[in-house]
Order: structure tokens, then C-alpha cells, then sequence
């Protein structure tokens, strides 16, 4: 693949990270390029797993959604030959983790999850988290509100209005 082959990907990537919902025909405008062009490099993005998903972000408290998210830092041990990865896969399978990411600092792992009540997130760390294996000590933060998600403002600023002056 040559530079501008390079380019004209990673500029469809970042239109697509931004709004994934643009038609092909649109994205193509947009990089100069014909339709088929851009559908066949999206093709290629998916297939090779660069392309993860498409999801829309959503606002659970507008929606009148009631969820608990809590960020768990954990511990570990790591595994001979398998380090993090093998704990950090075994925590991924739970259907109530969003993410897990290994991080820096007095921690190993961070995972994002999700319930309908703090009961059953807490629930949750001291029934599934906490036994297993190599899990050394948790910690949980419960999430209180959101401002800001995957680059997006969650409330709208409000604009405001001026008071008429009268004398």
C-alpha cells in the first residue's frame, strides 16, 4: 500500500469514527473519491477487524434508562506465560464488563461495567470479580454522571439569556 492509499483509509477511519451513520456516497465527497472506491476500503477495514463495530452512543438518563456504571480497578497476579491476558480475558466474558484495559500505576486492570442497581454491581465485584483467581484486591468507583463520552458532550450548553435592563 502506497502513502496516498494510506492517507485516503486513515481519512475515512477518522470520518467514520466521528459519524458512521455518512452514506458511502457521502464519505467518497468528502475524500475525493469515487463511491465504489470507498465501499470496497470499508470492506477491507471490516474483514480485517480494524472495523470493530458500529454503535450509537446513547444517553441513558434522557432515554429515562436507569443504569449503575462503575469503574473497577483490580489487582492481579499475573499468570506465568500468559502475564495480564488470560485474568483480563476471563473478566471480559462476563456480560456486564464494557471494557477492560490494562493500565499504569497501583493497579493492573481498569474494567467498565454495567447493571440496573448498585446492589447488583456490587453484587457483581464481590461474587465474580473478587474470587477469581489471581485477583489480588478491587476497588470500585461508582460512576455519578457523565459529561462527556467518546468525544461527545452529554448536556448541551445552555445559552443564556439576558435580562432586559429598565430604568
Amino acid at each position: 500500500m502506497n502513502e496516498k492509499e494510506k492517507q485516503k483509509k486513515d481519512e475515512i477511519l477518522r470520518i467514520l469514527e466521528e459519524n458512521a451513520r455518512l452514506s458511502d456516497n457521502e464519505i467518497a465527497k468528502m475524500v475525493d473519491m469515487d463511491e465504489g472506491g470507498v465501499k470496497a476500503i470499508i470492506l477491507e477495514l471490516e474483514n480485517s477487524g480494524i472495523i470493530r463495530k458500529y454503535k450509537a452512543l446513547i444517553n441513558h438518563d434522557k432515554a429515562g434508562i436507569e443504569t449503575v456504571q462503575a469503574v473497577i480497578d483490580v489487582k492481579v497476579s499475573p499468570e506465568r506465560n500468559t502475564g495480564y491476558d488470560s485474568i483480563a480475558e476471563r473478566i471480559s466474558r462476563f456480560p456486564e464488563v464494557k471494557s477492560v484495559r490494562l493500565i499504569s500505576g497501583e493497579y493492573d486492570l481498569s474494567v467498565l461495567i454495567q447493571g440496573k442497581t448498585m446492589h447488583e454491581v456490587a453484587y457483581f465485584v464481590a461474587e465474580k470479580i473478587a474470587p477469581l483467581e489471581g485477583v489480588r484486591n478491587t476497588v470500585t468507583h461508582f460512576l455519578l454522571k457523565t459529561y462527556k463520552e467518546n468525544g461527545e458532550m452529554y448536556e448541551e450548553e445552555e445559552k443564556g439569556e439576558r435580562l432586559a435592563v429598565t430604568l
